[in-house]
């Protein structure tokens, strides 16, 4: 936040507190943010801290990371017709369904964001598995 102008930490301090209530939808906004910062920085961390190879598990990597403690994402829209994941929750988004959009973000509005819920809504997760998997 340090790094944002003073009028965007106003805004989204604001935001914070008038939402501070608000259940059941978790929302993250990454602000000069970089996924390859945040797993060098764990990965630093967990060494300072004296783990040795054989402690390093997935769950140990994810409690060191700047999202400890919040779900997984299990959408993400990407806006603006782009195909990329662009450096956003590298290790978060391992099963995690992408919806994909021409609209530009400024435009994206409700309709839009009722499109991807519903295709969202359609798809079978499988987290990594094949569905006979799933269905067995």
């Amino acid at each position: 936040m340090e790094l944002l102008p003073e009028n965007c930490r106003k805004a989204l301090k604001d935001a914070e507190e008038r939402t501070a209530s608000n259940k059941g939808l978790t929302l993250i906004l990454a602000l000069s943010y970089s996924s390859r910062w945040e797993i060098t920085n764990a990965v630093k961390e967990i060494v300072k801290n004296g783990y040795v190879h054989n402690e390093i598990t997935e769950e140990l990597v994810s409690s060191y990371l700047n999202t400890a403690g919040i779900p997984e994402p299990e959408l993400l829209i990407r806006t603006s017709g782009e195909q990329r994941i662009s450096n956003f929750l590298l290790w978060q988004i391992a099963y995690t369904e992408f919806y994909f959009t021409e609209v530009h973000w400024p435009d994206f509005k409700r309709d839009e964001f009722l499109k991807a819920i519903l295709e969202y809504q359609n798809r079978e997760r499988r987290f990594g598995k094949i569905s006979e998997q799933i269905k067995a």
